[in-house]
C-alpha cells in the first residue's frame, strides 16, 4: 500500500512538474515542512453542508463547526474562553457577533454534532465534539439528510476507506465491543460479539430569542 501511494504522488508530481513546471515547494503550502495544522477529514466539505442542510433555514452552522474543528487536539475537548475570537474567525462580526455564534454553538449542541457543559464562563463554557459520521447516519435514519448528499457521503466515504458508519447500526445505536467479561475472549484473542449502545440523551437549552 505504501509503494503505491508513493507511486501516485509521484505521479501527481510529475504532472504537476508539466503543468507548472516554474513553481517550487517554497511557493506551496506543505503540512510536513510548515506548521499550525490541524487533521481534517476528506468529507467535510460535504458534511458542512449537510450540517447546515438540517439547522433552521438562514441559520447555517458549518462554518462555526469548522472553526470549532480548527482548535481541536486529539482530546477532541475544548474550553470556550475565547468566544469573541472564535465567533470572529467563524465570520461574525458586528455588535451581535457574539449572539450570533452563541446561537450556532447551541444549534450544533442540540443536532447532536457537539455537546456543551456549563462552568465559569457561563453556559457554554466546555464543548466535547463527537463523530460526526455518527451524528449524520442518524439523521438520515430519521429521514433528515437530503438522498442524494447522503449517497455522496457513503461514496466518498468508501473512496477515502471511512468506515464510520458502519459504528451506527439501522436503528441509530452505536455499536460497542463488549468489555464486561474477558473470559469470553475466543481462542484467536478477539473479544465477544459486539452488541448495541444506545445514543445519547440531547441537552435542551432555554428558548431561542
Amino acid at each position: 500500500m505504501a509503494r503505491r501511494s508513493r507511486t501516485i504522488l509521484q505521479r501527481q508530481l510529475d504532472a504537476r512538474a508539466k503543468l507548472w513546471p516554474e513553481i517550487t515547494d517554497k511557493m506551496l503550502w506543505n503540512r510536513k515542512k510548515r506548521d499550525g495544522f490541524v487533521t481534517v477529514p476528506r468529507t467535510l466539505p460535504l458534511m458542512m453542508s449537510i450540517m447546515d442542510d438540517l439547522s433552521d433555514k438562514g441559520f447555517p452552522v458549518g462554518q462555526t463547526y469548522f472553526e470549532l474543528w480548527s482548535r481541536l487536539l486529539d482530546e477532541f475537548f475544548l474550553t470556550l474562553n475565547r468566544p469573541e475570537e472564535m465567533a470572529f474567525h467563524a465570520g461574525f462580526s458586528g455588535q451581535r457577533a457574539l449572539r450570533t455564534w452563541k446561537d450556532r454553538v447551541r444549534r450544533l449542541n442540540d443536532l447532536g454534532f457537539i455537546e456543551v457543559k456549563s462552568g465559569p464562563l457561563g453556559d457554554l463554557s466546555y464543548v466535547i465534539v463527537f463523530n460526526p459520521y455518527h451524528v449524520i447516519k442518524r439523521a438520515y435514519l430519521e429521514g433528515k439528510v437530503q438522498e442524494e448528499k447522503w449517497q455522496a457521503l457513503v461514496i466518498r466515504a468508501n473512496e477515502i476507506s471511512a468506515s464510520d458508519f458502519d459504528d451506527i447500526d439501522e436503528e441509530g445505536n452505536l455499536i460497542v465491543e463488549d468489555e464486561d467479561d474477558d473470559d469470553d475472549d475466543d481462542t484467536n484473542g478477539k473479544r465477544s460479539p459486539k452488541r448495541a449502545k444506545k445514543p445519547r440523551a440531547k441537552i435542551t437549552f432555554r428558548k431561542r430569542r
